[in-house]
């Protein structure tokens, strides 16, 4: 991953251009807002003008129709549902009884505390007295305050053409403002292909591999987004019809499709919905059964559908984290009103997408995105730095359900601790922080090995320093008191052992012990020994092993690993001699120097699964 240069890059001149745009996108609503949504509607379109181009449409006869269709779509649904609205407002006045005595009931139970405290308070308070002083003394009366005379201004009864020219004058900026946003949506589907050269050229000819990706990443994330979110809230909105018409509520569609369109403002507008739903079912019911049945049935169907279904459904459709869609709402909301509730998701989208592409919005990705820019290596050592190895194993159990412990050593495990030695060598990690890093290392060793699995409360003082001092060798004693001497029987089976020497280092150890928990994971029978050790089994038990690997050699150890390995040739005379070099290992030991000693140099631990035994290998 590339490191950020946010704060590099926090200079004035950037704060005073990041200030100017928010100056710009807040005063220049007015012509911004209809822009978005025509681009917008154009994106999500997109994919109804190509199916009809692809059936022998022109570009101008698809756009229209597929234009036609939307709108028609709408405009019928919108009559729909003002006819809807009419037979609601008509029906209204039946209810008005019920409303009232459940109004005067609610302010009841909700004053009746509140207006308790002010008569104690009014009661302990001293009383207004004035002070009347005559000839024969003075004379203390209560004086009430003057009394207001109550004064009623009445406007004069509107007439018929000012009820008219009211109503025009509220349906003309509304109305307006769609025909505007249908014509910019016309001209952007027709010149979509000349918009998109347009901006290819305009970011140059060094960059057109990467505005291609950006514009069609951003194309397809939003219509993907719209695509899932538009059949998730059908969903949700038919069975809230479905359900209000099985307990009997009226214009149960009316509240079904509500509950489905105001699913698409984020959070704010589910909550509208439910609201008005008990306000009318409460209404309409003389006591509070249905209207609790209701709101209860609502607040499930929400829940599974938040966090059940949409996780399933949009997958990675959306890109955003939960709080990067709360954040984007409340910003753009602040922006342009309603307008900007409803198109915040998908402007936020678009410029994540664009974060992945390009660099100076690289940090808006980062922030918003559905998942951070952090490679699970990363993940591993900064939780490492923390200690917080429940973290690290919980991140493991839930990678290994997935894949197998070769590939977790190879992708996350190995290069986080490679990052790890990388700021040690750097100085960048004290003393303090290493035995940090090497206790909360032989925590999550313990509980992923399947071999070497000991609770932390049955460990030994001596475990303990053992780990201080080598994790390899730590990991490699937990093996041995559990399987004996040898780590398993030695009445096996000829060229059925596999055996991973090290060195007497901590790095070769480790490496070691790891691939044998890889090994053994996979079945194979696995077991490690200490190059130039003299505890180990006779020369009558040579013929049961049939592979040997050792890491890669050091500069510094390459002698004592030469003289290891031809001690190996002379006592393994049959077995096959490997050694694993890390993509990131940081040995200067020329790879053809190595290759003299050995026959085989594998890269991976799963290359060496691989090489041990193939028929157990990961495909793919």
């Amino acid at each position: 991953m590339r490191d950020s240069t946010l704060f590099k890059q926090l200079t004035s001149s950037s704060i005073v251009t990041g200030c100017c745009v928010l100056g710009l996108l807040y005063f220049g609503r007015d012509v911004l807002e209809p822009l978005a949504l025509a681009v917008i509607l154009s994106l999500v379109i997109a994919p109804l003008i190509r199916t009809l181009r692809r059936i022998g449409l022109g570009q101008a006869p698809a756009t229209m129709l597929s234009v036609l269709m939307v709108g028609t779509c709408i405009v019928g649904l919108g009559i729909v549902l003002a006819f809807q609205l009419v037979a609601v407002t008509a029906d209204l006045p039946k209810y008005r009884a019920a409303i009232r005595t459940k109004v005067s009931a609610v302010r009841e139970l909700t004053e009746r505390p509140f207006a308790r405290i002010e008569a104690e308070i009014s009661a302990v308070q001293p009383q207004e007295r004035g002070i009347i002083s005559g000839r024969r003394g003075m004379t203390t009366v209560t004086v009430s305050p003057t009394q207001p005379l109550p004064v009623e201004i009445r406007q004069p009864r509107p007439t018929t053409r000012d009820s008219l020219a009211r109503l025009f004058a509220m349906a003309w900026g509304p109305l307006g403002e769609v025909g505007l946003v249908l014509v910019l949506l016309v001209f952007i589907s027709l010149e979509h292909e000349s918009l998109r050269d347009r901006l290819i050229r305009l970011a140059g000819q060094t960059e057109i591999n990467r505005t291609i990706r950006t514009l069609g990443d951003a194309a397809q994330g939003v219509s993907r987004f719209f695509l899932s979110q538009f059949t998730v809230n059908l969903t949700f909105g038919t069975l809230i019809g479905l359900l209000l018409w099985l307990a009997g509520v009226p214009h149960a569609g009316l509240w079904g499709a509500l509950s489905g369109m105001l699913r698409f403002v984020p959070y704010l507008g589910v909550m509208a919905a439910g609201a008005v739903i008990a306000v009318f079912v409460a209404a309409i019911d003389p006591g509070w059964e249905l209207a609790l049945s209701c709101i209860a049935l609502f607040v499930a169907l929400e829940l599974f559908v938040a966090n059940v279904v949409e996780p399933k459904v949009y997958g990675h459709s959306s890109g955003l984290s939960p709080l990067a869609i709360i954040i984007s709402a409340v910003f753009w909301g602040a922006m342009w009103g309603p307008v900007g509730l409803l198109l915040s998701t998908p402007l936020t989208l678009c410029f994540v997408v664009a974060g992945r592409h390009v660099r100076g919005l690289e940090p808006v990705t980062i922030l918003l995105g559905d998942a951070p820019n952090v490679s699970g290596a990363q993940r591993l050592y900064q939780r490492l730095l923390t200690a917080d190895s429940d973290t690290i194993v919980r991140d493991a159990l839930a990678y290994l359900r997935r894949a197998s412990f070769a590939r977790y050593c190879d992708k996350v495990l190995l290069p986080g601790l490679a990052l790890a030695g990388a700021d040690m060598r750097a100085g960048r990690i004290d003393a303090g922080q290493m035995e940090t890093m090497r206790a909360a290392m032989g925590r999550v060793a313990a509980t992923l090995n399947p071999d070497g699995r000991t609770p932390a409360r049955t460990r030994r003082r001596r475990d303990v320093s053992l780990l201080d001092a080598n994790l390899g060798a730590y990991l490699r004693q937990m093996r041995e008191t559990r399987q004996g001497r040898w780590q398993g029987s030695l009445d096996v089976p000829a060229h059925s052992v596999v055996l991973c020497a090290a060195l007497a280092v901590e790095r070769d150890e480790l490496l070691s012990e790891l691939l044998v928990s890889a090994l053994r994971e996979a079945n194979v029978d696995a077991r490690s020994t200490l190059l130039g050790s003299a505890d180990r089994p006779g020369p009558e038990k040579a013929e049961l092993i049939s592979n040997v690997i050792l890491p890669y050699p050091v500069e510094e150890r390459l002698g004592d690993w030469m003289n290891a390995t031809a001690e190996l040739r002379t006592h393994l005379p049959d077995a096959l001699l490997a050694t694993i070099k890390l993509p990131f290992d940081l040995s200067s030991v020329p790879q053809p120097t190595v290759e003299e000693h050995v026959d085989i140099v594998l890269r991976s631990f799963e290359e060496a699964l691989a090489f041990v035994a193939p028929e157990r290998a990961p495909r793919g």
